[in-house]
């Protein structure tokens, strides 16, 4: 299992960021080296970029896995981030919760309900995605980056295109 850049033992109700290339996959550390995630049929440790098929589903099973198995090769760290803006849930609520959906089908959905929805509600009772968040920002940004510059060729045209309009219809 590759380490974390910490090299610091997660503790019980520890989010837990795996990084799979372009994107992460998340899970709530429950103890023992256990950790409970959701999994998209397509979610197998060290998948990198062939995870990314987990966009073609629309369901997704709660697994109980070791920490190791879950990680494989890739690089990870504890990722609590989000205690910032949030109180974390009393422990035994979050390993309770956890181990009760282990083994349930849910609705997957990569932009509302994907596996760090599903491990910050368990550890905060709010659905967040930052990744999802971040990706909606870059999208923004680029729409409006788009615009702008749409906005300048218009003008443009309309400042310099009359002219050599006029100079034709002079000639």
């Amino acid at each position: 299992m590759a380490t974390t850049q910490y090299d610091k033992k997660p503790e019980v109700g520890d989010l837990i960021e795996i990084f799979r290339g372009s994107y992460q996959h998340w899970a709530v550390y429950i103890g023992d080296d256990y950790v409970v995630h959701l999994a998209p049929l397509s979610e197998v440790p060290g998948a990198g970029a062939s995870s990314m098929m987990s966009v073609l589903y629309d369901k997704a099973v709660v697994k109980r896995e070791k920490l190791g198995d879950v990680v494989g090769n890739d690089r990870w760290k504890i990722n609590n981030g989000l205690d910032k803006e949030y109180e974390p849930r009393p422990v035994h609520n979050i390993v309770s919760e956890a181990r009760k959906l282990v083994g349930k089908e849910l609705p997957y959905c990569v932009v509302q309900g994907n596996c760090e929805h599903f491990v910050t509600e368990l550890r905060y009772g709010k659905a967040e995605s930052r990744q999802v968040r971040k990706a909606g920002e870059v999208v923004m940004a680029a729409g409006i980056g788009t615009m702008v510059g749409l906005f300048f060729v218009a003008l443009a045209g309309a400042l310099f295109g009359g002219k050599n309009k006029k100079k034709e219809d002079t000639q």
